[in-house]
């Protein structure tokens, strides 16, 4: 028994060997609703032999409940394991499953059909080296297959299989798969799409998923299993590239040891190689290349190391390790491919961070260059994107950083855009160049300075920025604010939001991507006057947190003292100075705050103003006391 116990174990540690050396391909499902994704995945782990005998218990049992007749199984119950899925019939969530075969490993991502999930599309395209594009033989192609291919190019997938399926309730009709190859085609050509291999299948009767089928004699290609054990995968392809090494990590143990840990995106590197760190731009020479199995005298992409250097370099989370004789780009200004994956639309002016590999700094989308209509692939203007939408768009960062072209190298291209409050990815994008004046445009170094500005008005310069509705008094309390400034002989500017609707944004009105703009002048105006070393008094709705937080982050943390207005609607309104609130009520006035727009109050000022209780010399007289709090006045000026 002990002899046999043995073999047993030398089998399973063989057989776990062989599993390590095997090359492991990604690839997704993807396509419309109902194309048969999930029980082509069930299928192939069926065939694989992938399935225990208690999962195939349990999923004959399944089949049963669920009104499969006679022999065959619902191979999609394999997959679709949310109970919402089951119930809809369609898959929600990206469904990760793994399975092996004498000649690879594979990881197959299941992606949801239904256009309202298509950002969980998005997200297991991020890293798939082969896309299978399901077709029902039925239907051809629809609009959701459109939309996945062109966001199968845009994420850069080489490979797609576009598998007819169904075929079995067409009669395995040679007409009906031609008609289809002949309409993809000339769609595929106008996206870039080329490298493509159809195939006529039936994942739920298994007709050319691993062995021929003879009920499609006129068909001599390859089974959709022989396909994906032969293609190239892109970890091979990207073992040509030039080296990447996005930094994670700082590994410093002790005072003799000093290493950058992280993931080869991209090529092979040497002891004993030039490198080039990004974006300083220093360069040095591989000195040990540490593995937890030891040391190394080469790596490739996909290896986790940790490189020493023969020199003292400063080097990063997020910095970049290239080759010397192709290293990376740096920029901070771009143009971008972005898809949307929020509900709450994008709006050119905004500030999110920016996520890039290891590296995350904050971006401002600025101009959106249009829209894509997937279905046309006309371009089309916009000033947002919506859920679900792509656009092109030029994006700013707050400091340069290493990047490639998306078409280059996906690792160091592909990035995301997360929400600043509650961390949420709201985007995927892909990086497409950087912008000329990315590299042509630079600050200027000046002598006289925002310190001797204000030395020489013997003052702090700052912010107080005026937040609150329509009719809360933010003008009025602004307004007595100066003139108490003035009487103190401060250098003061007061930005109003009408005054400056005359001139400054004139061009602009009232939808959310002009207000976002609109706060977007004001801060940089705002903060041109800081470094003038005036004390600038804003009095605006500013209704949306992002803004204010953007105007803030401009700024140093002791210049900015957010002052929140607050007024109650019903005060507000019946107070109605300029008759705005009748306005907007009788449909003549659009997008107005606290009517049809909302208005996100300040969950932190620095100082909250409730004007049901007091004046507005008393209130103007509580933002004096504020400023000498914080330091920017003397207090016994106000004594």
């Amino acid at each position: 028994m002990a002899h046999v116990s043995n073999l047993i174990a030398e089998d399973i540690e063989q057989y776990l060997k062989s599993h390590e050396t095997k090359e492991l391909l990604r690839f997704i499902t993807c396509g419309s609703v109902d194309d048969g994704k999930s029980t082509l995945i069930g299928r192939l782990l069926y065939e694989s032999k992938m399935l225990f005998e208690d999962q195939l218990s349990a999923l004959e049992a399944d089949s049963k409940k669920m009104g499969t007749q006679g022999e065959n199984l619902d191979f999609a119950l394999l997959v679709d394991g949310l109970a919402a899925e089951r119930e809809q019939g369609i898959t929600i969530d990206v469904a990760y499953r793994f399975f092996s075969t004498d000649q690879r490993k594979f990881i197959v991502a299941d992606t949801p059909g239904h256009e309202q999930y298509t950002r969980n599309m998005v997200t297991g395209a991020s890293t798939a080296d082969v896309a299978i594009l399901m077709v029902d033989s039925r239907r051809g192609i629809l609009t959701q297959t459109r939309r996945h291919s062109y966001l199968v190019s845009l994420m850069g997938i080489r490979h797609i299989v576009v598998a007819i399926n169904k075929m079995d309730l067409v009669d395995y009709s040679e007409a009906t798969f031609r008609a289809i190859v002949e309409d993809y085609r000339e769609f595929a050509g106008k996206i870039g799409l080329s490298h493509i291999t159809f195939i006529p299948l039936s994942a739920y009767k298994g007709d050319n998923i691993t062995t021929q089928s003879a009920n499609m004699p006129w068909y001599h290609g390859t089974t959709l299993m022989g396909y994906l054990e032969s293609v190239e995968i892109d970890a091979e392809r990207m073992q040509r590239a030039s080296f990447r090494l996005p930094v994670q990590w700082v590994n410093r143990p002790n005072l003799d040891f000093r290493g950058f840990a992280g993931t080869v995106a991209s090529g092979i590197i040497r002891v004993g190689e030039r490198i080039r760190t990004q974006p300083s731009g220093r360069e040095s020479t591989v000195a040990r290349i540490v593995t937890a199995d030891g040391d190394l005298a080469q790596a490739v992409a996909g290896q986790a190391i940790t490189l020493t250097l023969a020199d003292e370099i400063d080097i990063s989370r997020g910095d970049v390790i290239s080759s010397i004789d192709g290293p990376a780009s740096v920029a901070d200004q771009f143009e971008a491919t972005i898809v949307w994956m929020t509900d709450e639309a994008m709006l050119p002016g905004r500030r999110y961070l920016l996520k890039i590999g290891t590296c995350t700094v904050n971006a401002e989308i600025g101009h959106l260059k249009h829209k894509v209509n997937v279905n046309t692939l006309e371009q089309l203007a916009a000033t947002r994107l919506e859920l679900n939408e792509i656009g092109v768009c030029n994006l700013s960062l707050d400091k340069p950083i290493a990047f490639d072209p998306y078409k280059d190298n996906r690792e160091t291209g592909g990035f995301i855009l997360i929400d600043r409050m509650s961390n949420n990815t709201i985007a995927a994008g892909m990086l497409d160049f950087a912008l000329r004046r990315a590299s042509n445009i630079h600050m200027q170094h000046v002598d006289i300075d925002k310190s001797v500005r204000s030395a020489q008005k013997k003052q702090k310069a700052c912010v107080l920025w005026l937040t609150g509705l329509s009719g809360s008094g933010k003008s009025t309390i602004a307004n007595l604010v100066e003139k108490k400034l003035h009487a103190l002989d401060k250098h003061t500017y007061l930005l109003d939001g009408d005054n400056v609707r005359h001139g400054l944004s004139k061009d602009l009105g009232f939808t959310e991507a002009d207000r976002v703009e609109n706060i977007r002048r004001i801060a940089e105006v705002a903060k041109l006057m800081i470094d003038a070393g005036l004390i600038v008094i804003t009095a605006f709705i500013s209704p949306f947190a992002a803004e204010r937080r953007m105007a803030r982050s401009l700024v140093e943390a002791e210049e900015f003292i957010e002052i929140h207005v607050d007024t109650p609607l019903n005060v507000a309104e019946e107070r109605d100075p300029k008759g705005l609130y009748k306005k907007a009520r009788r449909g003549e006035l659009k997008n107005f705050t606290g009517i049809d727009s909302p208005y996100e109050a300040p969950e932190h000022p620095e100082l909250r103003i409730d004007t049901t209780r007091c004046t507005p010399d008393q209130a103007a007289d509580q933002v004096i006391r504020k400023l000498a709090e914080a330091g920017i006045i003397d207090v016994a000026m106000i004594e």
